[in-house]
């Protein structure tokens, strides 16, 4: 049999079909798969030997049912394969007519085939076909493959990607901790440069304060200490109006995590009222409590840059002090927001996972979904409301951290609804004025679970894990790199096995 070659190529790969059988002359059209390929791409037969006793030739048929891009095999004898002995005819080059194998109406594409000698005996044939079609179509066909084989042993691939594939289509993300450096660099807004209506945009002062604080972002790096600021005694005045007047609402508003944490920060972080605490003291106390730190950064970062940090279990905080001028206001966010709203929720382990898998879901997924992701965590994490002991309580951290707005949230002026990503991703983000509704989950465990139904939703070609040994994301895109995902479960769980087991010794049980 002699070969013919298409070069056509896709960007999907997938699952590889191999199919090994005889020929035999005697069977009538209409029944061949290898009658099909040739007929398909004009081959013809080449007169090789016959299997003693039996007349029947040999082949071999390779079909890849594509997913995603693939490379093909070095070896056909070691390449994932579906075999199979199948009875088809070897008719002349143009006798024959299209068979029922691979109808049109299937919807299966040929894209490449090939033949060649055999390397396990010089008496076979091999060909191999590319094909594309869905998975519901490939199962049709082994199926098909199934009714006319005897033999039949499906074996995808590994991985749904070549081996050193780049992900072309998927947008950048840090794939290590330190790349953090990049998205945190990338301010929007704000940082030295003031809108007209900012507090502090005629304050010559203050201006070059603010070009200081983005200096000291700027220059960051991972790894490095945070730098220590000797803030100003009108910022310490600033800061410790804000700390008097919101210390005042929180047993009543705050939710119970923030209440538990206050104390601690208080103890180990020096939050006073005439202290401005210092980043990396919050960040060493954060890193011990959640496995959380803190960086500084300039400004607003986008969506994106920022939800990547919160995969990392990074949070991005700024440094500088709001305006004296009016201390219970700033449009942007300020080391008061930060350290009052953010940093108490952050120490609580099961709110810093359920951060984190906002920051998870976002890596690669379009600008779309991230901005849905973001939508979600405005409400959530920055002006989200829980019940607890049949009231409401604040834990977002914008609420937490504006005494005007988490008044305004807890009355009832506000418009509270029940959280739900997929209608909550729609309402429009306010920021310089109390938000139109408010939204409010049962716990964090029922927030969290939400967002993790909500994040099945994202198209993405991979899924992600966050490895906290080498402070890097994996992607799961094959066998093997799942497998290390096992791996690491199964090792926590006879932890646990071993320390239930103790347990009901100690019990006697």
């Amino acid at each position: 049999m002699q070969g013919a070659r298409r070069e056509t190529r896709s960007r999907d790969s997938g699952v590889m079909l191999r199919v090994e059988g005889r020929c035999s002359p005697a069977e009538p059209p209409g029944e061949s798969l290898f009658f099909f390929l040739m007929r398909q791409e004009k081959l013809h037969t080449v007169p090789t030997a016959s299997n003693p006793g039996t007349g029947w030739k040999r082949f071999h048929v390779f079909i890849n049912q594509r997913a995603r891009r693939w490379s093909f095999p070095r070896s056909w004898t070691s390449a994932p394969c579906l075999r199979a002995a199948v009875a088809s005819p070897v008719v002349p080059r143009g006798e024959s007519q299209m068979l029922l194998l691979f109808p049109q109406e299937k919807h299966v594409n040929m894209l490449h085939i090939e033949s060649r000698k055999s390397r396990r005996r010089s008496s076979e044939v091999e060909i191999f076909v590319d094909c594309e079609c869905g998975q519901t179509e490939f199962s049709e066909l082994v199926q098909l493959l199934k009714s006319q084989s005897t033999v039949v042993m499906p074996n995808p691939p590994a991985s749904i990607w070549a081996e050193g594939e780049e992900l072309d289509d998927v947008p950048w993300f840090p794939r290590k901790i330190s790349e953090l450096d990049r998205c945190s660099h990338r301010v929007l807004m704000y940082g030295s440069e003031l809108d007209a209506d900012h507090p502090g945009f005629k304050d010559d002062v203050y201006r070059q304060r603010r070009k200081y604080f983005v200096d000291v972002a700027m220059g960051y790096k991972y790894g490095q200490p945070i730098p220590r600021v000797q803030y100003t005694a009108e910022e310490t005045r600033t800061w410790g109006v804000v700390f008097r007047e919101l210390c005042k609402l929180y047993p009543t508003h705050a939710c119970r995590e923030h209440l538990d944490n206050l104390p601690l920060l208080t103890q180990h972080c020096g939050y006073r009222e005439d202290n401005v605490p210092q980043l990396q003291d919050v960040s060493a106390f954060l890193r011990e409590r959640s496995g959380f730190t803190v960086r500084p950064v300039a400004g607003y970062l986008s969506p994106r840059d920022f939800l990547a940090g919160l995969a990392y279990r990074v949070f991005h905080c700024t440094q500088y002090v709001r305006h004296g001028s009016d201390p219970l206001y700033t449009p942007e966010p300020d080391t008061c927001h930060e350290l009052l709203g953010h940093v108490p929720l952050l120490a609580d382990p099961k709110f810093a996972q359920f951060s984190q898998e906002i920051g998870l879901a976002s890596l690669g997924a379009s600008d779309e979904d991230v901005q849905k992701l973001a939508t979600c965590y405005f409400f959530t994490i920055e002006f989200g409301l829980c019940k607890q002991e049949g009231q409401l309580r604040a834990y977002g951290a914008g609420l937490l951290s504006s005494i005007g707005e988490l008044k305004h949230a807890l009355s009832d002026k506000a418009c509270v609804k029940a959280f739900d990503p997929k209608t909550t991703c729609l309402q429009e983000c306010l920021i310089t004025t109390f938000q139109d509704a408010y939204f409010v989950s049962e716990s964090f465990e029922e927030a969290k679970e939400k967002m993790r139904d909500f994040a099945k939703s994202i198209t993405r070609p991979f899924s992600v894990h966050f490895n906290p040994y080498t402070q890097s994301i994996e992607i799961l895109k094959d066998t093997r790199s799942i497998e290390n995902v096992v791996q690491d479960l199964r090792g926590d769980l006879n932890t646990v096995c071993d320390a239930l087991n103790k347990m009901n010794q100690y019990l006697g049980i």
